[in-house]
């Protein structure tokens, strides 16, 4: 049956470009065991052998992919890799798949059992980068068990693509997306994963345009069928008419011009056509990416993600494993301010990661985590408190609490802290007296009462991934009520203006760190709302400062005053697509 012309695809864009071409459809060949296998005493020692030489090859393939990133994009990207290793020598993994072979079962399935169950808890987390984190999971669990049943890694049919081809597939590691690069592959499009995967990151700095999360791509296309994939949009399009192809191809052309652009505004500043200065940073999850964010001309780090020291390890990190971690990006950073955000994990993930052993909470979105989990614990915080005090000595930080919802929370927090800055003191440890704290804006509660708030801290970074969820009690990755996370719903802009008057009035800065912050179509109105600091993805950076650099100030706020009146997020969108940007970018 001849298929219809022009079915367009929504997925998740996980890295920027168009490309027209045709599809290598490469197939999933995960291992899915599906009973288990007993297997009696005397063979459990040879068993343990066998997965214990899997772990082996398993850490020389990942030497190999280390290598081969950091010869094609540097040692910033190679330190991907790392992830990977640390998960291959996770005490935790090791001790419950020998538990499980022991037991009798065979080590193939006991891998598999292991990271099921660990997927099983992180897929319902509801922060994207620790979602995410489960393709690096599934990646060095099928490494492992690629060496253990002999399978041949597909990277070797990648080896035999040929150019100008479309990859489409159920998943990809950052090695096989490596490999794409050289053998000139367009573009690729997968059923799994997402924007902060490994495999989007390396993506990304290889400049290769791609499409995630299509969740079932894979069945709906024939190997060689053309199709278009619209890495901006996050979009597919199945057997594209000539017209349709015609149009993308003066896209593409577009771009090329449009990029050519943004190059040129990288090193210059955040300023409107009226002379409005705002700054830009950029939000970071790991230390190596401080050479990226110079690259982009940024104002600094606006947020700093540290729950990744938490990871992969069986006990709570000590005070110089946050120290070094800290001093390294400030450092780095040449005098330019890193915000570093204190632990934004709930007591779920450290149970799991057997650093704490807590009862499992029925609503772990809304139980003990962040902030909340800190002061009850406050042997985890004063160590992360005195990590990063002592690496202020070393470069400009600021202090950022997560989850704040009332005043006795904050006050609590800096009475932890000024018990950390006296205990240093007599210690004759030096650290930045004047030290700048600020709270995270993402609960409802602490919105309607930042006018209290704002009196009591250095700055307000609103997070607007958690403030939009739960203003709408709509928990944006459940696809049953995803469409009722709205950005622009008149509630949610409303919230965003008292929290950034309330901040002005009480002579503080405001910034914005939350996916919101990120996308240029939100750029003028939170403009004309009044935001100072917008703290965005690193690969954003030009993108924003070009919209930024494109409108006029105070038409943004006549902008502002007009989406406040209205009743519904639909006219507010169709306001915005309706501004007019200056062509004089320079």
């Amino acid at each position: 049956m001849k298929k219809e012309h022009n079915i367009t695809l929504k997925g998740i864009s996980a890295s920027s470009g168009i490309v027209i071409g045709k599809v290598f459809l490469l197939k999933n060949d995960d291992f899915m065991p599906t009973e288990e296998i007993y297997i009696p005493q005397s063979e459990r020692a040879k068993e343990v052998l066998r997965f214990q030489e899997a772990i082996k090859n398993a850490r020389a393939e990942m030497q190999e992919l280390r290598s081969k990133i950091n010869r094609t994009l540097g040692a910033n990207y190679a330190k991907i890799a790392e992830v990977h290793f640390l998960m291959l020598e996770d005490p935790l993994m090791t001790q419950k798949v020998l538990e499980m072979i022991n037991s009798g079962s065979k080590a193939e399935y006991a891998v598999d059992k292991f990271t099921k169950d660990i997927v099983k808890t992180l897929e319902v987390e509801s922060d994207e980068y620790f979602r995410e984190r489960v393709a690096d999971i599934k990646e060095v669990s099928k490494k492992i068990i690629d060496n253990l049943i002999g399978r041949k890694d597909r990277k070797v049919l990648l080896e035999n693509i040929g150019e100008n081809k479309i990859v489409v597939a159920h998943t990809l590691s950052p090695a096989e997306t490596v490999v794409m690069k050289e053998k000139f592959v367009l573009g690729f499009v997968t059923d799994m994963g997402g924007r902060t995967s490994h495999t989007a990151i390396v993506a990304n700095g290889l400049g290769i345009p791609a499409v995630v999360g299509l969740t079932s791509i894979t069945s709906n296309v024939e190997p060689n069928e053309e199709i278009i994939l619209d890495g901006n949009a996050g979009l597919v399009i199945l057997n594209p008419d000539k017209e349709v192809i015609e149009k993308y191809r003066q896209e593409i052309k577009n771009l090329d011009k449009a990029t050519e652009e943004l190059d040129k505004i990288k090193n210059m500043s955040a300023t409107t056509v009226d002379g409005h200065n705002v700054e830009i940073l950029a939000n970071i999850e790991n230390p190596n990416e401080t050479n990226l964010v110079l690259s982009m001309h940024a104002a600094g780090i606006g947020l700093y993600r540290t729950e990744f020291i938490y990871f992969n390890r069986s006990d709570i990190p000590s005070e110089n494993v946050h120290y070094e971690a800290y001093v390294k990006v400030v450092e780095s950073m040449n005098g330019l301010p890193t915000v570093i955000r204190t632990l934004d994990l709930g007591g779920d993930k450290l149970t799991e990661s057997d650093v704490l052993h807590l009862e499992k909470e029925k609503n772990p979105f809304m139980g003990l985590r962040a902030i909340r989990l800190c002061l009850k614990y406050p042997r985890i915080f004063i160590d992360q408190l005195r990590g990063i005090l002592r690496a202020s000595a070393k470069g400009k930080i600021n202090l950022l609490y997560p989850m704040v919802s009332c005043v006795d929370e904050l006050d609590a927090a800096n009475e932890v802290l000024e018990k950390v800055k006296t205990d240093l003191r007599k210690e004759n440890i030096p650290f930045d007296e004047d030290i700048k704290v600020g709270i995270m804006i993402e609960v409802p509660s602490a919105a309607l009462i930042s006018d209290i708030l704002a009196k009591k801290v250095d700055f307000f970074s609103i997070g607007t991934n958690d403030l939009i969820q739960y203003s709408m009690a709509a928990d944006r990755v459940n696809e049953n009520v995803a469409h009722l996370y709205n950005p622009l719903h008149p509630a949610v802009l409303r919230l965003l203006k008292m929290i950034i008057d309330n901040g002005h009035k009480a002579g503080i800065k405001v910034a914005m760190c939350g996916e919101m912050a990120g996308s240029p179509f939100y750029t003028p109105i939170l403009l004309g709302l009044g935001l100072d600091e917008f703290s965005v993805s690193i690969v954003q950076i030009p993108r924003i400062k070009k919209i930024i650099r494109s409108v006029n100030m105070e038409e943004m706020k006549k902008l502002s005053d007009e989406v406040l009146k209205c009743d519904d997020s639909s006219q507010i969108e169709q306001i915005l697509k309706g501004i007019k940007f200056s062509e004089d970018i320079n």
